[in-house]
């Protein structure tokens, strides 16, 4: 069998993946154009992936953290577990500062919702982010910064779907920045429950 070509990283040619997803969505994306992204000839990925399913599974596949790594991630240069909480949420939509690309983004989440092997990765996502989100709003609480008693179970899944919803009310009207109107709808989803200082 032949050696694994060298030269670039999977992890390269994956954020390569998430770029050509932006601009064209999944249904135009070619191996040429992922390969043509990071400098290689179309046949290194087939040698890699087997075919373009397979390199869009492995970007399915390596998009799935651990919700520790994810929760720490956003504590970093946070002076708090409720900014680590909208800073988890900017993160979730970095690639998208276009509603074009919001498009092109949400067409391949439709892939993941009909498609079981797709799915199975995009719910292992889902899931590791609820956690990571309850995970860090119970350190709100503990912090002082949340309401005792608040449900932060609860919370955290109100919190994922003022996320999904800023999204396509902001590709419909586009208003500002996709990262600010994030913030926004989980500022409006939070308030009620923020401790207010004495």
């Amino acid at each position: 069998m032949a050696g694994r070509p060298r030269g670039v990283d999977d992890a390269v040619i994956l954020r390569a993946v998430v770029e050509v997803i932006g601009r064209v969505g999944p249904a135009k994306l070619t191996l040429a154009a992922v390969a043509e992204e990071v400098g290689l000839v179309p046949g290194t990925l087939v040698q890699r992936f087997g075919s373009k399913r397979g390199l869009l599974l492995a970007l399915a596949r390596r998009a799935v953290p651990d919700a520790h790594v994810l929760q720490e991630r956003a504590r970093e240069g946070c002076d708090s577990a409720l900014d680590a909480v909208f800073a988890l949420a900017r993160e979730s939509v970095a690639d998208v500062d276009t509603p074009q690309r919001y498009a092109n983004h949400l067409a391949f989440f439709c892939m993941d919702l009909t498609d079981p092997e797709f799915y199975e990765h995009a719910l292992a996502m889902h899931q590791a982010q609820r956690r990571a989100i309850e995970t860090l709003l119970e350190a709100a609480v503990s912090g002082g910064e949340l309401r005792d008693g608040t449900d932060t179970g609860a919370l955290a899944g109100s919190v994922q779907a003022a996320v999904a919803g800023a999204g396509l009310t902001w590709a419909l009207d586009r208003q500002g920045a996709l990262a600010e109107r994030v913030e926004h709808e989980i500022g409006t989803v939070l308030a009620p429950h923020v401790r207010r200082k004495t």
